[in-house]
């Protein structure tokens, strides 16, 4: 595709220009574009899966989500091993020595009775908190993941009080160490909501407005707010990160559940001592409801700030490159992945590129930006849909019911006039 040109991209507080292939989000309301691509060529190009999101250059889509695959160097300098595309650190905090976790911290929901030990497993509900490793150091193990792996993404995940001095602390501390990019977590669905943290900020758009504020007049490298799916419209939370500065937007994190009651000794899952508490769903099971979260984040995005260079990381129940290909398909940039590298391990990436790579090739698409937001102008209302409907029997009727009586009959076209109202 053809350069349109240069765009200027506010960076904090300077401006740069930027080429720019395409606007950020594109009309997808011809098919020809998408049916000509399926037909093209009978010589295909190998997929092209790397990806530049906010400036930052990832040599595929794939990003480790925040949690405890990402809780260390050791583990975080496996996943840039084996290849993922970039990698979102365990969210932080000043002071770790306020996280205790307890164990059992995990549930698991199998296919067949819940509580089965037999079974494909399609829910996982955690009760785990933020890092309990001291910030300094989290903070000594990034900078020795960006020395050791200078061209690869390494973002913050971080999450404070309702505190300004404490958030602009954090933010300047972490982007000592170099990191690329600083994902904040306004959507931790379980911990410590009393002390306007998490989710307790992503659910109050006032809060969420002032907060951002405070973030985005500190830091100088893109910030991705992450979307709590525990409220009735992700959209609105998600759109007043935006405006208040956030170049990107993470949707979603984990789902308030209660795992289950085990059926023999009547408690809670997972149970702590005989008693537990909500947690964050996850897995597979959680796929769809994030797959609807997204779109409705990118109806918004491609209504509101059509043009604009902001992003979306997908994430949700990805354990396929299908899954991968969905949420691109609805407009995501990236997707997170935590949840099925607990599961599979750090090796999963090779394998959801390999199949991301096979739908591409069904498709004849060579990069990702060739099928990102197809399917989002493929949704509508209820009301639209009886619609379409209507009148697509209309018109069947019509090419089926021929001529309406027989004054209709013409000699030119006696035999298409008959062919019109054959049954079969």
């Amino acid at each position: 595709m053809a350069s349109i040109g240069l765009t200027q991209i506010k960076w904090r507080n300077s401006v740069a220009e930027f080429p720019m292939t395409r606007p950020r989000w594109r009309d997808y309301n011809s098919r020809s574009r998408v049916e000509l691509r399926v037909v093209a060529s009978e010589t295909q190009v190998e997929p092209d899966l790397s990806v530049t999101v906010n400036g930052l250059k990832m040599p595929n889509p794939f990003v480790i989500g925040s949690g405890p695959p990402g809780t260390n160097y050791t583990v975080m300098k496996r996943a840039f091993d084996e290849g993922w595309g970039g990698v979102i650190a365990k969210t932080v905090s000043l002071d770790a020595a306020k996280v205790i976790n307890v164990t059992p911290r995990y549930a698991r929901l199998r296919v067949g009775a819940n509580g089965s030990a037999k079974g494909q497993i399609i829910g996982w509900e955690n009760i785990e908190l933020i890092s309990d490793r001291p910030l300094e150091t989290m903070l000594k193990e990034f900078k020795q993941l960006k020395d050791e792996y200078p061209d690869r993404i390494l973002i913050a995940s971080i999450m404070e009080e309702y505190d300004k001095a404490a958030w602009e602390e954090l933010i300047d501390r972490v982007e000592q160490t170099g990191i690329d990019a600083i994902e904040i977590n306004f959507s931790c669905p379980h911990g410590m909501p009393e002390r306007k943290m998490g989710a307790a900020v992503g659910q109050d758009c006032a809060l969420l407005e002032e907060v951002c504020g405070w973030i985005n007049a500190k830091a100088t490298v893109p910030v991705w707010a992450k979307m709590t799916p525990n409220i009735t419209d992700i959209a609105q939370p998600a759109r007043v990160a935006l405006r208040t500065g956030c170049e990107g937007v993470s949707a979603i994190n984990t789902i308030m559940s209660v795992m289950g009651i085990n059926l023999n000794t009547l408690r809670p899952e997972p149970c702590v001592e005989g008693y537990s508490t909500p947690g964050g769903y996850s897995s597979k099971a959680v796929h769809p409801i994030a797959l609807g979260k997204v779109m409705s984040i990118a109806q918004m995005m491609k209504s509101e700030f059509e043009g604009k260079d902001y992003t979306l990381s997908a994430i949700g129940g990805v354990e396929t490159g299908g899954d991968a290909a969905e949420f691109i398909l609805l407009g995501a940039d990236t997707v997170q992945v935590c949840t099925a590298v607990m599961m599979h391990g750090y090796g999963l990436v090779k394998k959801l590129c390999s199949e991301l790579k096979d739908f591409m090739r069904k498709h004849n698409f060579s990069s990702i930006e060739d099928f990102q937001g197809v399917s989002l102008q493929y949704f509508t209302t209820h009301m639209d849909l009886v619609r379409r409907q209507q009148e697509a029997i209309r018109q069947r009727k019509a090419i089926r019911q021929g001529l309406q009586s027989d004054k209709d009959w013409t000699g030119d076209g006696f035999v298409t006039e008959t062919e019109s109202m054959v049954s079969n």
